[in-house]
C-alpha cells in the first residue's frame, strides 16, 4: 500500500479527469424512454439516427436525451416521464397519456437511437427544434445540440442560431425520410462534426 503525506500541498496529486460513462443498464435508461408522444397521437413524428465517434464508428453505449415543446410551442409542465411503483420502487415507465416533452434513449449495439415525439412548435424567434443532450464514453462532459426538423424553410432561414453557424447548419437539420420520419446522426468529432452548444 502506498502512503501519501497529505500534510504538504506539494505531495497531493490532482484527481485525474474521468470520461462520461460507462453507463449501466439498471441506472440511467428507463422503459419507454423513446416514446415521448402519447400513445396513438396523430401528430407523432419519429426521429432517429446514429451516434458516431471521430472515425465514424457507431457508439453502442451512448445516451441521447431529447426535450421539446408541444406543437403550439408551449413547454410542458407535466411530471411523470419516469414513474415509480410506490410499493416496489420499480420503474413503471410513462403513463402513455400526458406529453412531458422529455425522453432518454440508449443507443443499441449498432449505435442507433430513435424517439417518437410530437413535432415541436416555434418559440420566440427560433425555428421549431428539439433540444438534445448526449452522454457517451470518451466525453469529459455531456454535449448539447439541437435538432431542427425540415418543412418550414422560411423559419429555418430566419433562425438566429442557424444563421450564426453558416455552412455547418446542415449538421443541425434532420433529413426528411418521408412518412413523418426524420434522420439525425450525431457526429462527436471529425468531418461533419455536429455543432455543439456551450451554455454560460
Amino acid at each position: 500500500m502506498t502512503k501519501i503525506d497529505t500534510s504538504s500541498p506539494q505531495s497531493v496529486l490532482p484527481t485525474p479527469s474521468h470520461t462520461v460513462g460507462p453507463f449501466y443498464g439498471y441506472a440511467l435508461p428507463f422503459r419507454g424512454g423513446e416514446d415521448i408522444a402519447p400513445l396513438g397521437h396523430p401528430d407523432t413524428v419519429t426521429v432517429h439516427g446514429y451516434v458516431l465517434d471521430g472515425e465514424g464508428h457507431p457508439l453502442p453505449d451512448a445516451l441521447v436525451e431529447l426535450w421539446g415543446p408541444r406543437p403550439d410551442g408551449t413547454v410542458p409542465q407535466v411530471d411523470g416521464s419516469i414513474r415509480r411503483n410506490p410499493a416496489t420502487g420499480g420503474q413503471l415507465g410513462r403513463n402513455g397519456v400526458e406529453f412531458t416533452g422529455w425522453g432518454r434513449i440508449q443507443t443499441d449495439t449498432n449505435g442507433h437511437w430513435y424517439a417518437r415525439t410530437l413535432r415541436p412548435g416555434a418559440r420566440g424567434q427560433s425555428a421549431p427544434y428539439l433540444s438534445v443532450c448526449v452522454f457517451a464514453r470518451g466525453l469529459l462532459v455531456h454535449l448539447f445540440t439541437r435538432i431542427y426538423l425540415p418543412g418550414d424553410e422560411a423559419a429555418l432561414a430566419a433562425d438566429p442560431l442557424l444563421a450564426r453557424v453558416g455552412d455547418r447548419r446542415d449538421t443541425l437539420v434532420a433529413g426528411d425520410e418521408g412518412g413523418s420520419t426524420y434522420r439525425f446522426d450525431i457526429r462527436l468529432q471529425g468531418e461533419g462534426e455536429t455543432v455543439f452548444l456551450e451554455f454560460q
